[in-house]
């Protein structure tokens, strides 16, 4: 699909056709150039820079002034030019991005009534009032490449075999050399299969074989205890995201059960037509 005009480095030099400055301190509402009496604003510009890739942000404000009003006075040449009526890739792209601009200032709305320190405090107290954090682990394990290896380890320890010593022994993890001892972690410090293998041990037992991406492991849980809360101000700006989260989950799932939504059955779909441009046309 042919992209819109994108910024060039050339046009940093090129000299723009702009009207003389306005005695009054500027706004998003002063024109900077007219194309056939089509006005061409500063916040038109100053939008036009903000998605502008980093490395050309980076560039002296007066190089850059010239330049992206030199290209909005061509783009806008350009689309006067343009005569019949626009492709379905342009609509469709144009209301794309103007639904998604306005639910985005939807959210930038609903942002700034959430998230006050009460409210902080309030999440703050709900998670840690009682003065603990999360559950912590102490774990040891033995990881090896098969099942089977693992399971014939397994049935060492059955057996009466020493964990620590089987680790050192059998274990291709860093923390073999060691007993396997991983010391202590939190919750989601560890993959998923693995910190589920823990969770469902009771202090000194010891896990059958547990895959993860890194292979077999033998799991055994050496103590666990409550986590002691963290200092408010260290947790502040989690809070305060999980806060917003919250709450455009919440309007969204308001907004959305309150709409009246139809989703249109399409007879012998193929889900890979998302990937056809083709079907925009030209």
């Amino acid at each position: 699909m042919r992209k819109g005009l994108t910024f060039l480095p050339t046009l940093a030099l090129a000299a723009a056709l702009a009207l003389p400055a306005a005695a009054e301190p500027p706004t998003a509402d002063t024109v900077v150039a007219r194309v056939n009496g089509t006005e061409i604003k500063l916040g038109h510009v100053i939008i036009a820079r903000a998605q502008l890739p980093a490395q050309y942000q980076q560039m002296p404000a007066e190089l850059l002034y010239e330049a992206i009003v030199n290209q909005l006075i061509q783009q806008e040449a350009l689309r006067q030019a343009f005569d019949g009526p626009l492709p379905p890739r342009v609509t469709m792209s144009l209301e794309n991005e103007k639904r998604s601009l306005i639910a985005g200032e939807e959210i930038e709305k609903l942002l700034g009534t959430v998230g006050t320190e009460d409210e902080i405090r309030a999440a703050y107290d709900a998670k840690y009032g009682e003065g603990f954090g999360g559950q912590e682990y102490n774990a040891s394990h033995i990881l090896v490449e098969t099942k089977e290896e693992a399971e014939a380890i397994k049935a060492e320890l059955d057996g009466g075999a020493d964990f620590a010593e089987l680790a050192k022994a059998k274990s291709t993890g860093p923390s073999g050399p060691n007993g396997g001892a991983l010391g202590w972690f939190g919750e989601g410090a560890m993959v998923p299969e693995f910190e589920a293998a823990v969770k469902a041990l009771k202090v000194g037992e010891v896990s059958g074989p547990v895959q993860t991406q890194f292979g077999w492991h033998i799991v055994k849980l050496n103590d666990s205890r409550k986590a002691e809360a963290p200092k408010l101000e260290d947790v502040r700006d989690e809070i305060l995201d999980q806060i917003r989260r919250d709450a455009i989950q919440k309007r969204v799932e308001e907004l959305t059960d309150a709409a009246q939504v139809e989703r249109v059955e399409i007879e012998e779909f193929d889900p890979n037509a998302i990937s056809d441009i083709s079907l925009l046309g030209n």
